[in-house]
């Protein structure tokens, strides 16, 4: 099993129309077929400077391939992740 986590900031005002068609449109990431226990997460910790996560799951290194050239993923990041995302921090876990 592959844990895939991002936490990022958005370039959008917090509370505007723009960080919710974001965060809208990011949930298409949930229905791609290899895609497991998507979610979506406010980051509330004063430690760091990042407002939200996304994290999924996949049963192994094939399938987050799969997800990684899934066109929907691969335009996602295209026309919204590139242009919306002020910073962001990717981590990909396996268990021990």
């Amino acid at each position: 099993m592959i844990r895939h986590t991002v936490v990022f900031r958005l370039k959008h005002a917090p509370g505007s129309v723009e960080e919710q068609s974001f965060l809208q449109g990011g949930r298409a990431l949930a229905d791609l077929p290899t895609v497991q226990r998507f979610e979506q997460l406010r980051q509330v910790s004063p430690k760091n400077s990042f407002q939200f996560g996304f994290s999924m799951e996949f049963d192994d290194q094939a399938a987050y391939d799969a997800y990684n050239v899934h066109p929907v993923h691969e335009q996602f990041v295209r026309e919204r992740w590139q242009s919306e995302v002020e910073d962001f921090m990717e981590i990909d876990y396996i268990p021990l």
